[in-house]
């Protein structure tokens, strides 16, 4: 990482789960610089102007891809609303640059809203064809206000559904975090509507405060209230379910696709 200068979002954001990935070769390359245009409470990625786009990135990250052996990779990015398409094309020429180094390297990529852009941003990163199409839409949508004022809640949601409409073999992926303030009845909400956009994979785990300066922890979740949030969410038909406390969006990923792979040829042999 540090040979082709790139970020990863498990130092910028300052993940629990840091040392296990590490320590298995796990990383969440961050793309698109360390500044985000946002300034959502809950993360703890800088605010603040972004520098120019590096035009060589996408290689460098197909390097370090192949270097490192992956057989599955997480692609994020902080927000770019500075730019016209919201960084789409950027994230593309990433997943194109991956197949052409390594094509049996399975891509997930965790996007932005693109809420300022065209349609044709999000068609942009479909048309590039990742294996996961990640989106979080991070809490539940009465916190929107304070915890992701940047955000529009159903704008995330269409989003997702939206990936769907243009390629249905693709599978979709969000995830939110608990103790922000929410109660049980909102996160089921979530579940509902994101089985209702056709969402294959959900992520739920524990809000940590990065910072004093942070949306403070309202509660910590014990671990059989996400054991009853992982067992209602398989029972709405989602086909991979993490929740646990140090669940994150990527943590596990790769071992997560095969399980979801699977589970999808498993729907479709009782179909």
């Amino acid at each position: 990482m540090r040979e082709n200068k790139l970020v990863t979002v498990c130092e910028e954001a300052g993940c629990p789960n840091v040392g296990e990935c590490w320590s298995q070769g796990h990383a969440t390359m961050m793309i698109m610089g360390e500044i985000c245009t946002r300034g959502c409470t809950f993360c703890n990625v800088a605010t603040g102007r972004p520098d120019a786009l590096d035009a060589f990135e996408p290689l460098r990250v197909a390097v370090a891809v192949e270097k490192l052996g992956l057989n599955h990779v997480v692609i994020t990015s902080v927000d770019r609303d500075d730019l016209t398409d919201g960084g789409a094309e950027h994230i593309a020429q990433t997943i194109r640059a991956i197949r052409r180094k390594t094509p049996d390297t399975t891509i997930e990529v965790l996007t932005p809203d693109f809420l300022k852009c065209g349609p044709e941003a999000l068609e942009t990163v479909v048309a590039a064809r990742p294996d996961v199409f990640n989106h979080n839409l991070e809490t539940v949508p009465g916190l929107y206000p304070t915890v992701r004022p940047g955000a529009r809640y159903f704008h995330s949601l269409r989003l997702l559904q939206r990936v769907k409409e243009l390629d249905a073999a693709m599978f979709t992926k969000s995830g939110i975090m608990v103790g922000l303030g929410e109660d049980r009845q909102a996160v089921h909400q979530v579940m509902d509507d994101m089985r209702a956009a056709d969402g294959d994979f959900l992520t739920v785990g524990q809000y940590l405060q990065p910072t004093p300066k942070h949306h403070a922890v309202a509660r910590f979740v014990t671990p059989e209230e996400f054991d009853s949030y992982q067992s209602a969410a398989y029972g709405k038909g989602f086909l991979m379910v993490s929740a646990t406390p140090l669940t994150r969006s990527s943590y596990h990923a790769g071992d997560d696709f095969a399980a979801l792979r699977a589970a999808r040829l498993r729907a479709l042999d009782r179909r």
